[in-house]
């Protein structure tokens, strides 16, 4: 991967955007979309939209969602320690003993999530899992007053875990799911830019909003589109791990390609030309039996108005929803490439009936 594309992932993996607060990372990816699409625009919602060849009859909508899970500050006592609530699928299990930020527009305040200390706990207490109502966020204030000059309720936070290189390409951060199918977009809106000649429709590049709380960005954005076929990208479940069951969720690892999902949210048409566009391209990829709806964007998009053909991409991804979450950079790449290579074959009068 260019090292230009590894500092943009970094940087927008690096930004808060819990769901209803992607401001951060919604300028990096419109700042960067700028650069090669033909317009870009944002909605009501949030979602930022790049388009090239918008003149084209035919639309495609590429869409990776750009908001992470997180919390949100729910109450702060009169001793000043801070209460709150999850935004998204987060697992309490996780969280004690983490550092947080909690952002707002005075800055990033730093705090720690706290636990009574293990030489306290009763034998009823030890491994114990916690709810998230029994954690809180200490930031060090000695009582209410003063803990509400630097926090308020309402804000959001997020733990206070960057990005690493570990060996090889692999790769670990807090929030790939899904930064990393909004950096595919713009990737892929990149390398179609590149390669805009041979583009016989119009392509709207979509980093939506509040995936995690409802895949409502989604919904909102392809219903102002109305496109006539839609690629989702996501994260999906690695298995290359101890402990995974490959007979529920596959056998799929990071390092050996993007994932292809078959089922019912998808469109055996536009399905179809993704793995043709693999073989074609000699792009290595793993297939996903998906028997129904999925989790993703692909579902909103696919229900949108009277219909659209959708498909699913998926990066390879370990430990999901954790500050640890890990994936390969040719992975990643080689989702935008293939979405790239997808894209350029969709003919003007392309059809996608089944």
């Amino acid at each position: 991967m260019k090292a230009d594309s590894v500092d943009f992932l970094k940087s927008i993996v690096e930004v808060p955007s819990p769901s209803g607060f992607e401001q951060p990372v919604r300028e990096l990816i419109s700042n960067r979309m700028k650069v090669f699409c033909d317009e870009v625009r944002h909605d009501v919602m949030g979602n930022v939209i790049g388009v090239l060849n918008p003149g084209a009859k035919m639309r495609v909508m590429l869409a990776g969602h750009c908001d992470e899970i997180g919390m949100m500050v729910k109450n702060i006592t009169k001793e000043g320690y801070v209460y709150f609530a999850a935004i998204g699928g987060i697992d309490p299990t996780l969280l004690a003993g983490q550092r947080v930020l909690i952002h707002n527009e005075k800055g990033d305040v730093p705090g720690v999530i706290g636990k009574k200390a293990i030489h306290l706990m009763e034998k009823d207490e030890l491994g114990k899992a916690p709810t998230i109502h029994d954690l809180w966020i200490d930031v060090g204030a000695k009582d209410k007053k003063a803990a509400e000059k630097l926090v308020a309720v309402g804000d959001c936070a997020t733990v206070d875990a960057g990005f690493l290189r570990l060996d090889r390409d692999i790769v670990a951060a807090r929030g790939f799911d899904d930064r990393c199918g909004a950096f595919a977009v713009a990737e892929a809106m990149r390398l179609l830019a590149a390669d805009r000649k041979k583009l016989k429709v119009a392509v709207y590049g979509v980093a939506t909003t509040q995936e995690e709380i409802g895949l409502r960005g989604a919904r909102t954005s392809a219903f102002g589109i109305d496109p006539h076929a839609g690629i989702a990208v996501d994260v999906g479940f690695a298995s290359d791990y101890p402990t995974a069951d490959k007979n529920r969720v596959g056998d799929v690892s990071i390092g050996k390609g993007p994932i292809i999902s078959k089922g019912a949210n998808i469109n055996p048409v536009l399905g179809q030309m993704l793995v043709d566009a693999a073989k074609r391209k000699k792009i290595p990829y793993q297939m996903e039996g998906a028997p129904r709806g999925t989790g993703t964007d692909a579902n909103a998009m696919q229900m949108t108005r009277a219909g659209v053909a959708t498909a699913l991409v998926s990066v390879p991804n370990r430990y999901m929803h954790t500050p640890v979450e890990v994936v390969s950079l040719r992975d990643l790449e080689n989702t935008s490439k293939l979405m790239a290579a997808t894209v350029l074959a969709i003919k003007a009068s392309q059809d996608f009936t089944p």
